[in-house]
């Protein structure tokens, strides 16, 4: 689905970027580190980007910000059995089905899932806050984006535990943030609160699943849905900024 975001944006909840001399696309990226059509969806952001680099060799490159969605805000903190949850959520004889059409995906774009490999299926909130972490003003240019990669990737493809600080604060660490600045952030209840904020945001703004993808605050793309449909997505905000 592709569709106008400018009523939203003018909310006070939006998601709204300025424009500064020399036009720069801003995108704004909706998802969840547990959401498998997340990790597809950057694998299609990342596909639309080198597109439009080739297409616009001396554009600026756009500018991608992460933010935060829990697919499953329930959940407490220690999050809970993988194996119950996903019984709860699709029954045991759906569950196949639904991996396999998400695998089957994957390997289109090089993303080999390994669901098998999830013990606990975690509330996000706290990988959440060392990505929006990541992002603040001052860290090095595509810290964000390579923090959010870790995040996914530890959990599709090693299975790890993210309810576990001490595993989020090695993959945190490993992909080029600061220790002593994961750690404080793990530790500061403000942290969690910002992210459960943007989360809000993102629903009263209309986001009901993820990932969604939006374009200097006017156009949005809801799901996976391929690079073309996010390239053209680019195409459209950039028109609408003209």
């Amino acid at each position: 689905m592709r569709r106008d975001a400018g009523e939203s944006d003018r909310n006070s909840c939006s998601f709204s970027t300025i424009q500064q001399k020399g036009f720069v696309l801003n995108i704004d990226i909706i998802s969840d580190v547990v959401c498998p059509w997340c990790y597809i969806g950057k694998r299609q952001i990342e596909a639309a980007l080198a597109l439009y680099a080739e297409q616009n060799p001396d554009a600026e490159p756009p500018s991608v910000t992460w933010r935060p969605f829990q697919l499953n805000p329930q959940l407490p903190a220690e999050g809970m059995s993988r194996q119950d949850y996903v019984v709860q959520k699709f029954g045991a004889a759906r569950a196949k089905d639904v991996y396999a059409r998400v695998s089957a995906v994957g390997v289109e774009y090089g993303i080999a899932f390994a669901f098998e490999r999830i013990v606990r299926q975690p509330n996000s909130v706290a990988a959440h806050s060392l990505i929006t972490l990541a992002g603040n003003t001052g860290s090095p240019a595509g810290l964000q984006g390579r923090v959010k990669e870790a995040f996914l990737r530890a959990y599709f493809l090693d299975g790890a535990d993210l309810t576990n600080a001490q595993n989020l604060v090695a993959i945190a660490i490993a992909a080029g943030l600061d220790r002593t600045k994961a750690e404080q952030c793990l530790a500061d209840p403000e942290s969690r609160k910002m992210v459960e904020q943007e989360d809000q945001r993102a629903r009263a703004i209309g986001v009901e699943g993820v990932p969604f993808f939006i374009f200097n605050g006017k156009v949005a793309v809801s799901g996976a849905q391929g690079p073309k449909a996010l390239l053209d997505a680019m195409h459209q905000a950039e028109t609408a900024a003209a």
